[in-house]
């Protein structure tokens, strides 16, 4: 009798990064032998893999815990972990809460979950393993990556800044970079397996390379990776304006695979705010850096993050949040609520401001922001861009893909066929909020 194929399920929330440990989770699975299914009730492994950046998703998230309580009670064999930044911060009160929880990873594990998970098979005693000291910040295994042509690669894990509001310095601890090897040997193995593009990630990229001692890091690092053959486009995420320098700026304009994109998240356009946040910038500091950045690329898509509603913020600092909007004519923008996160020093703070009058600046935020969108959507009809293709759209006779800046554009397939990663020159001509459209001219 043919043995039974071993299963598993991943279920992943969350940033760009978590996206990466998933990568991580299902390469190690696969090298026990387990192969994927989409549905979690006949998996043999279930990871959750967590996140705690708002409340909103830790609500969500505890449902979908909680749904796995009746899976446990149909098989009782299966094994499931929840990892990630809830599995950290919570601990052994989400084992207590939810028993039919087996493992629990913190965000130092990843790389050891292959052997986590081979010790809890051999004695079926669960438990939490949240310990924030780093066993490898070095992934040997293989990975599982989701796209067949954009690859994540992290470059630095943790975070030093402690702003006020944010919980991740105490969920995935302080910054540790990985080494220059490590990660040019991760980008030429993934450039002979068909990747294109390559997104650099950490917490704040622009601080990688400081526990080596080493200045002007990251701006090295990008000029490396520029220089391996076979990368054709290059991202790095995210960004934090206080250590943002002139020679990353510079490395992105002078090396020819870095894409023109900016993404520098600016919070709050108030001094005032700002300090409250321990960002350490100012508005003016901040406005400074986007002139630098359109002084030496003219053309640069610069998208950021706002959060409305920081504990104390008044009309006049709202205010100034938009006249930053206005300013910098952000070609999209992330912009979210304030949440208070258990264990930050903002969650204590006086002034919180009322939900309603949340929601009624988040509107008008917004509303400004598709302004600026649409505006900056419409400066580029007429234009042809190179479209780097992602596959079809709603319709499967329209394909979407991205300009170098992440543009989503969308253009008719008519008698053409495409390849998923195949770069497409596209003539836009039409604009609209989100995306623009267009015809392809090769």
């Amino acid at each position: 009798m043919t043995e039974k194929t071993k299963t598993y399920c991943l279920i992943n929330y969350g940033c760009q990064m978590n996206e990466s440990d998933t990568e991580h989770y299902a390469g190690q699975l696969e090298e026990m032998g387990y192969a994927p299914v989409s549905d979690f009730h006949i998996a043999d492994v279930i990871v959750v893999n967590t996140c705690c950046v708002r409340e909103s998703a830790e609500k969500k998230i505890a449902g979908k815990i909680g749904e796995l309580k009746a899976v446990k009670t149909k098989n009782p064999d299966v094994v499931i972990c929840v990892a990630g930044c809830m599995a950290q911060k919570d601990g052994e009160k989400l084992l207590k809460k939810h028993p039919q929880v087996d493992l629990l990873l913190g965000t130092a594990y990843v790389n050891d979950f292959k052997q986590v998970l081979q010790d809890y098979l051999a004695d079926r005693k669960g438990g939490a393993y949240t310990d924030l000291t780093v066993h490898q910040s070095e992934f040997e295994g293989q990975m599982v990556r989701q796209s067949p042509f954009a690859a994540w690669i992290p470059i630095m894990y943790g975070c030093n800044n402690f702003c006020t509001y944010c919980i991740v310095p105490y969920v995935r601890g302080r910054e540790r970079s990985r080494s220059v090897e490590n990660i040019v040997a991760e980008i030429e193995a993934a450039v002979r397996e068909g990747y294109k593009e390559f997104t650099l990630l950490g917490q704040n990229v622009n601080s990688y390379g400081k526990d080596f001692g080493e200045e002007e890091a990251f701006a090295k690092l990008l000029r490396r990776v520029d220089r391996i053959p076979g990368v054709e486009r290059i991202h790095y995420m995210t960004s934090h304006p206080r250590d943002m320098s002139e020679e990353v700026v510079k490395a992105v304009a002078e090396c020819e695979h870095i894409c023109e994109n900016f993404h520098v998240p600016f919070q709050a356009g108030s001094s005032e705010i700002l300090r409250r946040m321990n960002r350490g910038y100012s508005k003016e500091k901040y406005l400074a850096l986007i002139d630098l950045i359109r002084r030496y690329v003219p053309d640069a898509a610069i998208t950021t993050d706002i959060i409305v509603g920081f504990p104390g913020e008044t009309e006049e600092d709202f205010e100034e949040t938009l006249d930053v909007v206005r300013r910098v004519g952000f070609t999209s923008a992330f912009t979210f609520i304030y949440s208070k996160r258990s264990g930050t020093p903002a969650a204590r703070m006086d002034n919180q401001v009322p939900l309603p009058v949340k929601k009624e600046r988040l509107n008008r935020l917004m509303a400004l922001q598709n302004e600026n969108s649409l505006r900056c959507h419409q400066q580029l009809v007429g234009k042809t861009v190179e479209v780097l293709a992602e596959g079809p759209s709603r319709q499967a006779d329209v394909w979407a893909g991205r300009t170098r800046t992440g543009v989503l554009v969308l253009w008719p397939v008519e008698d053409k066929k495409y390849e998923v990663g195949q770069k497409v020159k596209v003539l836009l001509d039409a604009a609209q909020t989100w995306l623009v459209k267009g015809k392809a001219v090769d």
